[in-house]
């Protein structure tokens, strides 16, 4: 069949095909994807007038849980950096920090000394879009601070040859006293996790979604969440109800009489 002859009606049957064998929505939505950009080469590049695929519906892809790591794996591994140098003491405050705030890398590694309020325990934060917010951090996130900017960050700065004037007040510096850029937060963060064990599950965005996921098992309010991770709609932020709620079927199941009586009879069944 030539390229021109395919029609809307024929790209539904082929998503219906790969539905009929099996293939996951994610798996069908990619494949649908790369029909359009196919055909949208064929547009810009060739001159050909329609693209069949536009007025497809691609496949509605259920969005997934967050992982999150539980207040006993997060506490291991901000234990993880242990000792005095500036590097630990950093790499504490970079923990502290990500847990305490729900930062994203990327608004970690823009943060200069001037945007962390350690008497009123706040940062402020530039997120997606130039939006800034201002949220509070915690009192073990403002002593990890403190030991940083106190004694580990002036070492590096003092060591550190010339720095350009950008990055002279980054609140978290490399060996080289250069801001700490987001791929090194990602080291920070992987060689905790794997220090604490937690290798294969940790990434500074999974302590991000433990931060949500755990105000919001203590009753905090969904608006609120929302303001402190930066969402600019309460639909990304309700993701967490839905952990919340798997996490408390789950709870009931293990610990109501009825709900193992029931597990008990259907395993036996």
């Amino acid at each position: 069949m030539a390229l021109g002859e395919v029609t809307p009606a024929l790209l539904e049957d082929y998503l219906a095909f790969l539905a009929a064998a099996g293939l996951q929505r994610s798996s069908a939505a990619r494949a649908l994807a790369a029909v359009r950009g196919l055909h949208r080469f064929c547009q810009d590049e060739r001159g050909v007038a329609t693209d069949p695929s536009e007025d497809v519906a691609r496949p509605r892809v259920p969005a997934g849980l967050p992982k999150a790591l539980s207040e006993d794996e997060v506490a291991a591994l901000l234990r993880a950096p242990a000792g005095d140098g500036w590097r630990e003491q950093r790499d504490r405050a970079v923990l502290e920090l990500l847990y305490a705030a729900g930062l994203r890398i990327s608004e970690l590694s823009c943060l200069d000394c001037g945007d962390v309020d350690l008497d009123g325990a706040l940062a402020t934060v530039l997120g997606k879009g130039g939006k800034v917010r201002i949220v509070p951090i915690g009192r073990h996130a403002v002593a990890a601070l403190t030991a940083w900017l106190r004694v580990g960050r002036p070492k590096v700065r003092a060591a550190a040859r010339r720095v350009p004037r950008d990055e002279a007040d980054a609140l978290f510096l490399s060996a080289r006293g250069r801001r700490l850029s987001r791929q090194a937060g990602w080291v920070v963060v992987r060689e905790a996790a794997g220090r604490a064990g937690l290798s294969d599950r940790v990434s500074p965005h999974v302590l991000r979604h433990s931060f949500a996921t755990h105000l919001v098992d203590h009753g905090a309010d969904i608006r609120v969440v929302q303001e402190l991770l930066g969402h600019a709609s309460i639909t990304t932020t309700q993701v967490y109800t839905k952990v919340s709620a798997e996490r408390l079927r789950r709870v009931y199941d293990e610990a109501h009489p009825r709900a193992q009586r029931s597990r008990g009879r259907a395993a036996r069944e």
